[in-house]
């Protein structure tokens, strides 16, 4: 049992409802749009889950490797650093996780659109992208998160591909407009991770993980943080403008004061400890977006 646990942990499941929050986005359009299939639905949201996690597993044995996990480190223990988890267990977990993540991936494309369209090897192919990111993140030799470009590939995957990609999966078709709720809640997960990088400021250094907020400092990281809100609650205003059946579409801004609360707090708050419950209000705040966003598309 305490070994369950200890997997459990390293699993990190305050980081899975807002891995789910792309998929969910996506569904809530393409109902909007007349289109839903829960067996799309979950399958969707079952892959996703195994490339978060999988993303988390490689997150976690790539930082103890390359160093970012080390005795000054001020937020959460991770198991490889710990030693609750063997670099050889991590290992092997990596790639049951990665296979995992294939075979749910590949079921899905067979359900949603078949094996024989141009459409579901662009998909395989983004789906082995995804897989790719989620490893490459911390993991391997020269780690894009270690660049610096962390932030970029959560807008793509969380964003863009997360929301746009399961809009088509269930509809078969792509809008534009789509793109406007994607970046969304693209930047409200990259908030997430940049609260996380600003709580790290100074582990990061020490391991050279030149992160956002390790490259600009905290105050200029306070700075984005402000604009990856704003831009995101625009975005989605944006997009309800254009798509206007009903004032109900409006009901998304009931998150405006959790996340105006988020952004005041970042700015104030000092020290790892004090920043880190900031994540997981992040996290439920960006959750509460998409689930008033998505029943406003319902209602009307």
């Amino acid at each position: 049992m305490p070994q369950i646990k200890n997997w459990i942990t390293a699993f990190r499941p305050r980081t899975l409802p807002l891995a789910l929050a792309s998929i969910g986005l996506g569904g809530f359009l393409a109902a909007f749009d007349g289109h839903f299939d829960w067996i799309i639905f979950f399958l969707a949201s079952l892959t996703t889950l195994f490339l978060q996690i999988l993303s988390n597993l490689s997150n976690d044995y790539g930082d103890a490797i390359h160093g970012a996990d080390h005795e000054h480190r001020k937020g959460p223990k991770r198991a490889v650093q710990a030693g609750i988890i063997s670099r050889d267990n991590m290992r092997k977990a990596i790639i049951i996780v990665t296979l995992l993540s294939l075979a749910s991936g590949y079921e899905l494309l067979k359900f949603s659109m078949g094996t024989a369209s141009t459409a579901f090897w662009i998909f395989l192919l983004m789906g082995i992208a995804a897989i790719w990111a989620a490893v490459k993140y911390t993991a391997g030799k020269n780690p894009y998160g270690y660049a610096g470009l962390g932030d970029l590939s959560v807008v793509i995957f969380f964003g863009f591909l997360g929301v746009a990609g399961s809009y088509y999966l269930f509809t078969g078709s792509f809008k534009p407009t789509i793109l406007l709720p994607a970046l969304s809640i693209g930047l409200l997960a990259t908030a997430v991770l940049n609260i996380n990088n600003i709580r790290d400021i100074e582990s990061d250094k020490i391991a050279g993980k030149m992160t956002i907020p390790v490259r600009v400092g905290k105050k200029n990281a306070v700075r984005y943080h402000w604009a990856l809100l704003s831009i995101a609650l625009i975005s989605a205003l944006i997009f309800t403008i254009i798509t206007y059946r009903s004032p109900y579409q409006y009901i998304f801004l009931i998150s405006v004061p959790a996340i105006i609360y988020n952004a005041i707090s970042v700015e104030r708050r000092q020290g790892a400890n004090e920043i880190d419950p900031l994540l997981k209000q992040m996290a439920m705040t960006s959750l509460l977006f998409v689930l008033s966003f998505g029943l406003g598309l319902l209602i009307n």
